[in-house]
């Protein structure tokens, strides 16, 4: 069997600087468990494909793309990032703070420094995700771009990344 053949095209890669989120977290595991609330310094980078360049030998407006990598990334930056759809966690609003039960732990944060994310926990995989769906409306005019990847590096050497077509 052969393997198929490669259809020609572009890729453009971001992994600016500034393409990153420094945000407290804790992922819960299967059997209820999970770790201490933690920190990372999460890296941001991303890729666009296309078959072809528009008639400036352009693939997407880089600027527009970049300004919305920048906003999502200082959305989660300097906050603590909480699952509010986790099976494991309660989480209620206290006046200025945001109460978060997770078994024996009780956490009281102020409501500011808390950003409350519709996911079920806060893995890498569902950051990539999640940063998915932030960012691919940017390439709504991009009529070039076929693929959307998004990478998010946790620690050096660690990340995950999501990949779809931005035709779904």
């Amino acid at each position: 069997m052969s393997a198929p053949e490669l259809e020609p095209g572009y890729t453009l890669r971001l992994a600016k600087e500034d393409f990153k989120f420094a945000a407290a977290h804790f992922t819960v595991f299967p059997d209820g468990s999970g770790e201490l609330l933690h920190g990372h310094n999460f890296r941001v980078r991303v890729e666009v494909a296309g078959p072809r360049t528009d008639d400036m030998g352009l693939l997407v407006d880089v600027a527009a793309l970049k300004d919305q990598i920048r906003s999502v990334c200082n959305a989660l930056d300097e906050v603590t990032l909480i699952p509010e759809k986790s099976r494991f966690l309660s989480v209620q609003h206290e006046g200025d703070s945001v109460e978060v039960r997770f078994g024996e732990r009780d956490y009281r944060l102020p409501a500011a420094d808390v950003t409350l994310l519709p996911l079920p926990n806060v893995t890498m995989e569902l950051l990539a995700r999640l940063l998915w769906d932030k960012i691919s409306p940017a390439l709504h005019h991009a009529a070039n771009v076929t693929t959307l990847r998004v990478e998010v590096e946790e620690t050096s050497g660690q990340s995950c990344a999501y990949t779809a077509s931005t035709n779904a």
